[in-house]
């Protein structure tokens, strides 16, 4: 009887341990970012896109075939690629980010009448709508 071929060698020794735990917390995190994200698309104050962007994030560290799924969905997956590319963000979204972020801070201003958190706010937000309209367009 000949003797039996030696198993391939795993191209990833098996996690353990703190790797393992690891693994799951970004697996957690990914699924998490997803509920979100539906719910994202069902409630038009929380934001799809992002979500999205967290859940390829820990996808990747945890999960990479749920990391390709997200990469090859229909409606997400060119924007996620085009992020992930190019950090670039559709014109679109760009305009509508910033107008948002302009809805919000008027209705600060209009509601809280503390010049600090209005002020602060209002810096917070000029450095994030700087942050979203310098990046290249998709």
């Amino acid at each position: 009887m000949p003797p039996e071929p030696e198993p391939a060698p795993a191209t990833e020794p098996p996690a353990t341990g703190r790797g393992r735990v690891r693994t799951l917390v970004y697996r957690a995190i990914g699924v998490a970012a997803v509920a979100l994200a539906t719910a994202g698309v069902f409630l038009p104050l929380l934001p799809t896109t992002v979500f999205l962007l967290v859940a390829l994030w820990a996808f990747a560290k945890g999960s990479p075939e749920l990391a390709d799924r997200l990469r090859a969905h229909p409606r997400f997956g060119p924007v996620l690629r085009r992020w992930e590319e190019r950090r670039a963000i559709p014109n679109g979204a760009k305009a509508t980010a910033v107008a948002m972020m302009g809805v919000s801070w008027t209705i600060l201003a209009l509601t809280v009448h503390n010049l600090w958190v209005t002020g602060g706010v209002g810096l917070l937000l000029l450095a994030v709508a700087a942050y979203v309209v310098t990046r290249p367009s998709a």
